[in-house]
């Protein structure tokens, strides 16, 4: 199947009665606009969006009686890193800038992908981390960093 946009997102259906077939993505891929993969129960599907389209979690690509196909991230392995003070959260924020690490900051937390080599960087800061699996539902985005 092929697909030019979405036909609405998760929040806006009816779900009780439908079985969803996911199209499951790495959070890089809701950023772009030309895709090709399998659904969950082996539907072939090839997305074109339009310029300044892209995919967010929940997008609905197709519905019938029966099926949806919808949208969503892959679990990938996470930090979730929980500062008690706001010098934590400066220093840990500092920390992973310096780094170029991507993060993601909800409500009094701060997710990073996984890589064995924060740790350390964590300890030394001292704030509280566990390892966790999520599912993002933005992707990551670069805001303007120029060398």
């Amino acid at each position: 199947m092929i697909f030019t946009k979405t036909v609405g997102n998760l929040n806006n259906f009816k779900l009780s009665d439908k079985n969803i077939d996911w199209l499951e993505l790495e959070w890089e891929d809701l950023n772009k606009k030309i895709l090709r993969k399998q659904t969950q129960n082996g539907m072939d599907v090839s997305i074109f969006l339009d310029e300044g389209g892209h995919l967010h979690y929940g997008d609905v690509l197709y519905e019938d009686e029966n099926t949806l196909i919808a949208i969503r991230t892959k679990l990938e392995k996470v930090y979730v890193i929980t500062p008690k003070t706001m010098r934590e959260m400066g220093k840990m924020a500092f920390e992973i800038g310096n780094r170029h690490t991507q993060c993601i900051i909800e409500d009094n937390e701060i997710l990073v992908r996984y890589d064995h080599t924060l740790e350390k960087l964590m300890d030394e800061v001292g704030v509280t981390y566990e390892q966790s699996e999520r599912r993002f539902k933005e992707p990551f985005k670069y805001r303007g960093h120029q060398h």
